[in-house]
């Protein structure tokens, strides 16, 4: 296609977008046609580096051959049937997800959002079954983000996501992340369960400490409580583990898992094991789309495919080297404060505020990366990355870095 046809098509898709499409994301103008491994490419066959990896959710990259050959197949025999029909590949996602996370139930939806929902109505139903005062809690960490709906935002301990659509959902208390003494104080008899992320990732990549966890769990068995993570973000590998939960001893009573899991294509689910996973019954929670075979195949093929190419393994040392390298700029003087998280989920907190213009100029240059308010950037690459990846990505962020630092 020539070059004046390809603008003129950017130029069209611009104007529908920003006249019909509601403006709840700031989106760079730039269209994009194709993706490809740790690569997506613009109507003009640019290609850009990609460390957003869609906000932690291609995590075979882009158009994995894998998982495209096995959504045709599925695609091409059965869709959707609703969750009153029995099908294979909900079975064999629902066994294969409770084998590697140590739970013992799944329910099947289609985002983090629903996930965390389903987690906290149980929470809820394990309340008003076990608890003798109605004013009951559940508590939740000040920075988190458990998603967008209102349920969710209720329990996301951000005001900018909540302010706009108060009066928000009462029973949520919050604590300070990784004060010990805090959260002790704030458990009690009233407390029906905790909702957390063992690495917070929409507040800028800040991981709990394991012993931490381990307190949250401890006060759970003392108050009859149950303990929820969210891994939305952090879970399917993205940490160097299943779940960043199992870097600990700790086994929580529900998990919520969406992003990675489906590999691009929508899904989500919330796991359970012990009391929590047989307290919903038929007709008290559902999910229309959630479950159905393409989404669940996708996914089956998601995870195994991260276990045959060993992805695990391949995140927590591609990730060990892109911190190393980090820390190396970090030495010879780029503004990079302190670098958190693990694996391949990590935040690199800057001396100076100018986190969104980095990413702006990185984008310029063809790297793909998220700036988390204006002292964070968020690095979430696909977990199939190679180190001559983790080159460039350090060779473009330290040309950057040399003309926005002051």
């Amino acid at each position: 296609m020539p070059q004046t046809d390809t603008l003129t098509l950017q130029h069209t898709v611009w104007e529908l977008d920003q006249t019909y499409v509601m403006p709840t994301y700031r989106r760079m103008p730039t269209l994009f046609v194709r993706g490809s491994g740790a690569r997506l490419y613009d109507e003009q066959g640019n290609a850009y580096l990609d460390f957003l990896a869609g906000i932690a959710v291609c995590a075979l990259g882009h158009c994995h051959p894998r998982m495209v050959r096995r959504l045709q197949q599925q695609a091409e025999t059965l869709i959707h049937v609703s969750g009153l029909l029995l099908t294979e590949p909900v079975a064999r996602l629902a066994q294969k997800l409770c084998t590697i996370s140590g739970m013992e139930r799944a329910f099947f939806c289609n985002s983090g959002a629903e996930a965390c929902e389903t987690a906290i109505k149980i929470i809820r139903k394990h309340a008003n079954a076990v608890k003798q005062t109605p004013d009951y809690e559940i508590l939740v960490l000040e920075g988190s983000f458990h998603g967008r709906t209102m349920g969710a935002v209720s329990a996301t301990a951000q005001p900018k996501y909540q302010e706009p659509f108060k009066p928000l959902l009462p029973g949520f208390r919050v604590v300070p992340r990784n004060d010990i003494e805090a959260l002790e104080a704030a458990f009690s008899e009233r407390t029906a369960g905790i909702l957390l992320e063992p690495i917070q990732g929409e507040s800028g990549i800040h991981p709990l400490g394991e012993e931490y966890l381990r307190t949250a769990r401890a006060l759970c068995d003392r108050y009859n409580a149950l303990m929820a993570v969210d891994e939305v973000q952090s879970g399917v590998g993205r940490t160097g583990k299943w779940f960043a939960y199992q870097h600990t001893d700790v086994l929580p009573d529900l998990v919520a898992v969406a992003k990675g899991l489906g590999g691009g294509i929508p899904i989500g689910a919330c796991l359970a094991r012990g009391h929590a996973a047989t307290l919903l019954q038929p007709g008290e929670h559902g999910s229309t789309f959630g479950g159905n075979p393409l989404a669940t195949a996708t996914a089956l093929e998601v995870l195994q495919t991260i276990e045959d190419e060993d992805l695990l393994t391949h995140a927590a040392r591609i990730g060990d080297s892109l911190r190393t390298q980090l820390a190396h700029l970090q030495s010879d003087g780029a503004p990079i404060a302190e670098i958190r998280g693990k694996g391949l989920m990590l935040g690199v907190q800057l001396t100076q505020p100018i986190a969104r213009t980095v990413a702006q100029k990185a984008f310029e240059k063809r790297l793909i990366i998220n700036a988390v308010g204006d002292w964070v950037l968020r690095l979430v690459p696909p977990l199939i990355i190679t180190e001559a990846d983790v080159q460039e990505f350090v060779q473009i962020l330290h040309s950057v870095f040399k003309e926005v630092s002051v």
